[in-house]
């Protein structure tokens, strides 16, 4: 056992880049760790194995990831953990084992299963959806039931000998944490241990986002076709270094670690997984040299005993279109537009006794480009509908009617009208974690696995502290945009938009706080968010998380939103100005932004 174990995240999703494997293992990693899975991909990858039973996985991670790498990593000894299975991990190592033995090498591959429950689902019909309350959706609508599987599979996988190990849905960071747990012995019971790992895990989860990607001073990651992809120095205790790689290019400074930290977590203090309930909130983040943060402060509390599951479901059909329009009064011309073809549409489906759209959307986005006195507009316009001749006829239209335009109309596309899709919504709901039938094998060998009972705990949480108040007296206050004092980052939980904010200097936190009260974040965003807004306060690391539910029109691909999950929110409350006292942002500040 060494002291020190470096793990590479070398995947944030399915569609990453596959340069990142060489890139860690040239900076002499012991473990990689790759996460394909999201809510959509999974019923992407259950679409595919219907059509033909050896599909349903990442198959880039075999052919583009593992491939050309499998000789360096059995040389060297490292071990690969991977959530590339999807809805078929056993069909993923077959097309591994066949690459080891064609190469020759003496590789042994695990599988866990058991997260799978679409064969179960009638078991779970009473179920009802838990942030909603809604009931199941039917049966035939069910394209996919995935439950978040922990680190323990994973653990006994690797303590029965397994250099790469394969996994169905897992949590994404349990990957992480099952390489620590493994290689340090931990015990699952081991609460604070298990939320350091897990929180090692979070922040490799995302690729280089934790390296100066989807960062708010993206100037300072350089030449990001050259970026470095994360390292986790990880110690006995917990504690850890985040790094890069030598030679490449990217940040590693505690407001990149910061922002990955606060991404899509909710309540910082009770970041809920299947092995620990993690508590961030006394986390703090040291620049200890040169691209090196030192990450301690984690702490965690019993697992609820309970596991998400995941299942995704078709609910109709939805369709939109992307055109532009410039000129004078650009937005104007672009909505008229969309209106007309909308109201040709509602005539068609009015004539047939049809119903009308579930939902329409019309966004324009745009504006006057450099001093120049004419606007430039994109416009999408999407519907959904329970049929997708419906949808189809609104794209007929949407096209349609471009000679009777306003003029300024343009639009670029190389494969004709588009074409009604499904949409896809998420129904996620709890179950007993004893409900699970996990299952491991190392190279088709049973691999002895009895989950253990989660430890005696409490869920309870104390009450949120927050800073402490200011108090601006009689003194001119200056308004400066949120960016000059905070880095910020944003991502979705469902329909909900996640944002975390960090103060570029301790001090401001309390200003910021002021400020970004419930009601001024709603009114930044005006009617795109439609429930409340909680906000968390972390004083280990200056920062503050907002939690904004309905907030993505559904979320996911069930929203006719652009940004159906939230990315784009940080950078909206960026823009918030916040009032300060003169002078507590220093005037020759590099990154003021206004």
């Amino acid at each position: 056992m060494t002291e020190v174990l470096r793990i590479g995240g070398a995947s944030g999703f399915w569609g990453e880049a596959s340069h990142a494997t060489a890139q860690l293992l040239e900076a002499g990693v012991d473990v990689l760790v790759y996460d394909y899975l999201a809510e959509i991909t999974m019923s992407i990858m259950a679409r595919a194995r219907l059509k033909d039973p050896q599909a349903g996985f990442a198959g880039d991670f075999v052919s583009a990831a593992m491939a050309p790498n499998l000789a360096v990593i059995a040389a060297r000894g490292v071990r690969v953990l991977s959530n590339a299975g999807g809805v078929n991990p056993a069909a993923c190592a077959d097309a591994l084992r066949v690459l080891i033995g064609k190469a020759g090498l003496d590789l042994k591959v695990a599988v866990v299963e058991g997260d799978d429950l679409l064969d179960r689902a009638d078991e779970f019909a009473g179920a009802r959806e838990m942030f909603t309350g809604d009931p199941m959706p039917p049966r035939e609508r069910i394209a996919s039931m995935n439950a978040y599987v922990g680190a323990g599979p994973i653990v006994a996988a690797l303590r029965a000998g397994a250099d790469i190990v394969i996994t169905g849905r897992c949590a994404d960071s349990a990957l992480t944490l099952a390489a620590c747990a493994a290689h340090f012995d931990w015990p699952l019971s081991d609460v604070d241990r298990m939320a350091a790992g897990s929180l090692a895990g979070h922040l490799l989860e995302c690729g280089p986002q934790s390296t100066g990607g989807n960062f708010t001073d993206w100037e300072q990651a350089g030449d990001i076709a050259r970026i470095g992809y994360p390292i986790a120095e990880v110690a006995a205790d917990g504690t850890m270094t985040v790094t890069k790689p030598e030679g490449t290019t990217g940040t590693v400074t505690p407001a990149s670690v910061g922002e990955q930290m606060l991404y899509e977590i909710g309540d910082p203090r009770a970041y809920v997984l299947p092995d620990v309930i993690c508590d961030f909130a006394q986390v703090e983040l040291v620049q200890s040299g040169a691209g090196r943060v030192r990450v301690t402060g984690a702490r965690g509390r019993a697992p609820t005993g309970r596991l998400k599951v995941s299942a995704t479901w078709a609910d109709g059909y939805r369709g939109g279109m992307v055109l532009q329009f410039n000129g004078r009064a650009a937005r104007a011309k672009a909505r008229a537009y969309a209106q007309a073809a909308l109201d040709r549409a509602q005539a068609v489906l009015a004539g047939q006794g049809a119903p009308d759209y579930r939902q329409v959307s019309f966004e324009c986005f745009g504006g006057f480009p450099g001093d120049r006195p004419y606007e430039e507009i994109s416009l999408k316009a999407a519907v959904q509908h329970d049929d997708a001749r419906a949808v189809g006829l609104f794209l007929k239209e949407l096209i349609g009617v471009a000679l009777a335009t306003p003029p300024g109309l343009h639009f670029f596309t190389g494969a004709g009208r588009p074409k009604p899709s499904p949409v896809v919504r998420l129904f996620s709901f709890l179950v007993d974690a004893r409900q699970l039938r996990c299952h491991v094998t190392l190279d088709g060998a049973e691999v002895p696995f009895a989950p253990a009972p989660p430890p005696p705990g409490t869920t309870e949480i104390q009450p949120a502290p927050e800073p402490d108040p200011v108090d601006p007296g009689a003194r001119p206050m200056e308004r400066r945009p949120l960016e000059a004092l905070a880095w910020a980052r944003s991502g979705d939980k469902g329909d909900m938009a996640n944002i975390g904010v960090i103060a570029r200097h301790p001090a401001y936190l309390p200003w910021i706080w002021a400020a970004l009260t419930p009601e001024a974040v709603k009114a930044q965003f005006g009617d795109d968010i439609r429930g409340d807004v909680t906000r968390y306060y972390l004083p280990g690391s200056a920062a503050m998380n907002l939690l904004a539910d309905l907030a993505l029109g559904g979320g996911g691909i069930a929203s006719l939103r652009s940004d159906a999950q939230g990315k784009g929110f940080a950078q909206r409350l960026l823009s918030m100005p916040v009032p300060v006292p003169p002078g507590l942002i220093p005037n020759n500040d590099p990154t003021e932004t206004s």
